[in-house]
């Protein structure tokens, strides 16, 4: 991978930019907490997940909670009885979002 990958550094500021940019008009997490939460209590989550999201990267590893998701079948067109007119939806935790946002970013 490229050295600003190797070097993946992640500031307060990129964590607290996409945490407070959070739809709070989207659907909350499997584990309950809305998205008006998360973007409310950025200044005290924006130092502990700049500490987890470089780790996690160095370390290869997720925490197992944010790998968790639910997928609920979205209705798309057509008949309802038919399954084949849903599509799936995955809803994770947030922090997990935010995470893939930034690698993603580095990645790219």
């Amino acid at each position: 991978m490229g050295s600003r990958v190797d070097a993946l550094s992640i500031q307060g500021k990129v964590v607290s930019d996409l945490l407070c940019h959070l739809d709070i008009h989207k659907s909350m997490g499997p584990n309950g907490i809305h998205l008006r939460t998360w973007r409310e209590l950025e200044e005290e989550l924006k130092e502990l997940l700049s500490v987890i999201y470089p780790q996690s990267w160095l370390t290869r590893e997720v925490p197992e909670d944010w790998r968790l998701a639910h997928v609920m079948p979205i209705y798309k067109k057509d008949w309802k009885g038919d399954l084949g007119n849903y599509r799936p939806v995955r809803v994770t935790l947030m922090p997990g979002k935010v995470m893939e946002q930034i690698f993603w970013s580095a990645v790219m």
